[in-house]
């Protein structure tokens, strides 16, 4: 008789499990359907509000934008001053005329032949090297030379974490990376 009640209870159990499952999953569904419905509602009364001003965007709001029209303001650049042979680039965008330039007279060219792997530097990826190679700087022997402006020409064309050559020691650390060779 006890395992007879001790079945009944598992058995009940079981069911109240599956009814509070039902029950969730039927709320759920009602609560997104009502999201959803006023989502739809609120991009209908926009769009009517933009037909209703005379605007001929409006007929192109659902339309995807071409990456040309589109620039995002958080979008990380380098701006290319060198390339890989070292000769000075030279380009015709009003972006990059305002670009500050790196004095090489400074912390001394590099090219291709000469790269160190700059990745051994911590604070340095892939994607920070290259970057500094963009705008021609390859060796330890460049970054172990740099000086607080050269510091700060590096971190304005790279627009990467501003503060970061400095936070990271870079120079100390290329210094005992260029010792090490």
């Amino acid at each position: 008789m006890l395992d007879f009640l001790n079945e009944a209870n598992w058995w009940c159990l079981l069911l109240l499990l599956v009814l509070a499952f039902l029950l969730g999953w039927f709320l759920s569904r009602w609560a997104l359907k009502n999201n959803y419905k006023s989502e739809l509602e609120e991009c209908k009364r926009r769009n009517e509000k933009l037909k209703s001003m005379g605007n001929t965007k409006a007929k192109t709001t659902f339309s995807t934008p071409s990456s040309d029209t589109v620039k995002p303001d958080n979008e990380i650049k380098a701006i290319k001053t060198r390339d890989h042979g070292g000769v000075a680039v030279t380009n015709g965008d009003k972006d990059k005329k305002d670009a500050p330039s790196l004095n090489f007279d400074s912390f001394g060219k590099a090219d291709v032949s000469e790269k160190d792997d700059l990745k051994l530097i911590s604070g340095v990826g892939p994607f920070i090297e290259e970057k500094l190679n963009g705008i021609g700087i390859y060796t330890f022997d460049q970054i172990s030379r740099f000086t607080k402006e050269d510091i700060d020409t590096v971190t304005e064309l790279i627009k990467f974490f501003p503060g970061r050559i400095e936070r990271d020691k870079w120079t100390k650390q290329a210094n005992k990376l260029k010792q090490q060779k």
